[in-house]
């Protein structure tokens, strides 16, 4: 028989069993993406990893090794300076890439913003997420302003964004890696490239910033790990050498979790400082493109372009951001653009779910096939699966929706790529849980096959007369009308039948045509039934949209009103 402190020794070792660490638990490590940097820098440092037209028109091109240099630079400055929020306004340059990088490995939390917010939220949100340094690009220096007059101690690197590389951004990487040669520092020495808590933040991306007060969403090494490498499978990066063009922007959800996932598989990352078509389609042409993502207003308006024409290279281009049309599907088909469909949210580090497309579609008619494409589809491999619950039940209480195609619910999430939650925010945190899963607030229908199909924002659905009328599938059908280039549809007060769908237009280059014309092909030759039909089509410029491409729907509804 054991004696007494032997058996104490036993009941601790149970005690504190579950509290393994890599030290203790060889076969474990903690998940971190920003490893992937230092990996490929190790495995393949020759290989092309950035290329780039910067800010004065000069083409630049570095490797794995360059890139790597650098950041690890600006890890060192930022770790000799204490920096640990870090704020980051700049498009996507080569900059933005170093500080997703080097910011982690310094130990600290990216904290991007848009730079297309007004100065008072951009200052909201580095307030809000205490950043004690900001990394901003020449261009939007002027956006700081406000923020500069309460906060005067935090300083500014500034990203000239040349191929000078002599501005105060560049200086702080060379005083970063003089900082390692006077310690004595070699590679990633002193780095956190492996995170000594994968459950701990990295990064607090902001919510879509339509509001003046967006939420602060918490990433988690983990999370960005599983999301990053969920993303090197669904968009099949890994095939061949990828050469990604950065037409998302980074500061979404960090560029949907892309800036890891690319470097993890060596690619190639195309920076672009602003959407610009006729450029895009020259970069699609002379570097070869394999991948990009974009929302389908972007790709709308690129297979417009008059530089439009069918690609040697079949080019990957992941959807989402809002519902697309089949019809566009279609179009960017035929163009060699082969749309991955993907669904998420800011709160599940983007895409979380995909359209698998089955062999049987191919027997199809094209229209029918592209209407499958554009449904939701299912979880990711690194996910579990969706669930679609009945709406307006009491708190906690979640009820499936018939998987029948018909009855309306919200898509629900659970799994390896949610979020932690929202930053300093509790309350919104056990809303956004509630029931222990992840609420979307789209609703969708379940189709048989597992897959969803979602019909709006529960705010955005137009109930005319007692019938349901979704907005997304109005626009999906009005841009079927071979001029119509993009549509956005609100609901207006009616009378007779409570609300109504009232239609903004714009309409395709070269072409013409009146918001009665509309009307009269909706009712007589489209696929719209009868009770959709807009009683207003209202032609326009062009439609106000988000950051990502989506399009403001409370700017439409303003505009109803006021006409």
């Amino acid at each position: 028989m054991s004696g007494a402190p032997s058996r104490l020794k036993s009941i601790l070792g149970h005690l504190t069993s579950s509290k393994t660490t890599p030290s203790d638990a060889p076969h474990l490590h903690h998940l971190s993406p920003t490893f992937f940097l230092e990996r490929a820098a190790a495995i393949e440092p020759d290989a092309q990893a950035i290329y780039h037209v910067t800010a004065n028109n000069v083409p630049l091109s570095r490797t794995y090794a360059e890139f790597s240099e650098r950041t690890r630079g600006l890890a060192y400055y930022l770790q000799s300076h204490g920096y640990r929020r870090v704020g980051v306004l700049a498009p996507n340059t080569p900059a933005f890439l170093e500080a997703i990088y080097g910011i982690v490995a310094a130990g600290g939390v990216i904290v991007p913003a848009n730079y297309r917010l007004k100065e008072e939220d951009i200052a909201y949100i580095f307030e809000f997420a205490e950043v004690d340094c900001i990394i901003v690009d020449q261009e939007f220096v002027h956006l700081l302003d406000y923020f500069r007059k309460s906060n005067q101690k935090v300083p500014f690197l500034v990203d000239t964004d040349t191929d000078a590389d002599t501005g105060p951004y560049d200086q702080a990487l060379q005083q970063g890696l003089e900082h390692a040669r006077t310690a004595n520092l070699h590679g990633w020495t002193g780095l956190q490239c492996h995170a000594t808590d994968e459950d701990s933040m990295l990064a607090i991306p902001f919510t879509s910033g339509t509001t003046s007060r967006p939420k602060g969403v918490m990433y988690t090494h983990r999370g960005a790990y599983l999301a990053a490498l969920g993303n090197v499978i669904e968009s099949n990066l890994s095939a061949g050498r990828c050469r990604y063009l950065w037409t998302l922007p980074m500061f979404h959800a960090i560029g949907w979790t892309f800036p890891w996932a690319v470097v993890s598989v060596r690619g190639l990352n195309v920076c672009l400082r602003k959407i610009d078509y006729p450029l895009i389609w020259k970069l699609l042409k002379e570097q070869k493109i394999t991948h990009f993502n974009a929302a389908p207003t972007v790709n709308t308006l690129l297979v417009a372009a008059k530089e439009a024409e069918r690609l040697e290279q079949e080019v990957r281009v992941t959807v989402a951001a809002s519902p697309p049309s089949g019809h566009l599907f279609e179009q960017m088909s035929n163009l060699n653009l082969k749309p991955v469909h993907v669904y998420g949210l800011t709160e599940t580090y983007g895409p979380i779910t995909k359209s698998y497309p089955m062999p049987s579609w191919d027997d199809l008619s094209a229209q029918e096939k592209y209407a499958k494409m554009a449904r939701q589809g299912h979880g990711f491999i690194v996910s579990l699966p969706i669930r679609v619950i009945k709406p307006e039940q009491p708190p906690g209480v979640l009820i499936d929706v018939a998987k029948n195609g018909a009855e309306v619910g919200e898509i629900i999430f659970s799994g390896n790529i949610c979020a932690k939650g929202y930053y300093k925010d509790e309350e919104a945190t056990k809303k956004l849980f509630d029931g222990g899963w992840l609420h979307s607030g789209d609703l969708a229908v379940w189709h048989p096959d597992g897959s969803a199909q979602i019909f709006d924002r529960a705010k955005d659905i137009i109930i005319s007369g007692g019938e349901n009328i979704s907005s997304v599938a109005l626009e999906s059908m009005l841009v079927e009308h071979e001029d119509v280039l993009e549509a956005g549809v609100v609901s207006v007060p009616d009378e007779q039948w409570g609300e109504r769908p009232k239609a903004f237009i714009t309409v395709k280059e070269g072409k013409s045509v009146k918001g009665e014309d509309i009307i009269a092909w909706a009712k007589n030759s489209s696929r719209i039934s009868r009770f959709m039909v807009p009683r207003e089509v209202v032609v326009v410029k062009e439609l106000p949209k988000t950051s990502t491409g989506k399009i403001k729907k409370k700017d439409l509804r303003e505009w109803a009103s006021q006409e």
